[in-house]
C-alpha cells in the first residue's frame, strides 16, 4: 500500500521559512512525477509546485523564487523549501505522486496524481 507522509508544517511569522519534506512507502518514485498542492480555507486546491524528473521543474507564479521544489530518489523524498513567507501562503500543503510516464504528465494538474499525503498545516502570522 503506498503511503505519502508529510511533515514540516507549522507557525511562522512573516517573512520567515519552512522547510516540506514527504516520504513515500511502498513504492519508488524516481522517475515519476511529484509535487506539491496547497487549500486553503474556502478556496480550491492549487498547484504550487512540481517536478516531473530530477531536473524538470514548475511553480505557480505567486510562489516563483520564494519556494523550492528538490526531490531525493535514493530516499524516496520530495522536500519543499519555503521562503519570505507570507499569510497569503498560509494554507494545508499537500505532497502528490504519480505513477504515470511524465512524457504525458502535466504535472500542474491535480488529477495527474494518484497519490496523496494527509496534509501539514502551514500558518503565516503577519
Amino acid at each position: 500500500q503506498v503511503q505519502l507522509v508529510e511533515s514540516g508544517g507549522g507557525l511562522v511569522h512573516t517573512g520567515g521559512s519552512l522547510r516540506l519534506s514527504c516520504v513515500a512507502f511502498g513504492r519508488t518514485f524516481s522517475d515519476y512525477p511529484m509535487g506539491w498542492f496547497r487549500q486553503a480555507p474556502g478556496k480550491e486546491r492549487e498547484f504550487v509546485a512540481g517536478m516531473k524528473w530530477t531536473d524538470t521543474t514548475s511553480y505557480t507564479d505567486s510562489v516563483k523564487g520564494r519556494f523550492s521544489i528538490s526531490r531525493d530518489n535514493a530516499k524516496n523524498t520530495v522536500a519543499l523549501q519555503m521562503n519570505s513567507l507570507t499569510p497569503e501562503d498560509t494554507a494545508i500543503y499537500y505532497c502528490a505522486a504519480s505513477s504515470r510516464s511524465p512524457l504525458f504528465t502535466d504535472e500542474t494538474m491535480a488529477n495527474s496524481y494518484d497519490y496523496w499525503g494527509q496534509g501539514t498545516q502551514v500558518t503565516v502570522s503577519s
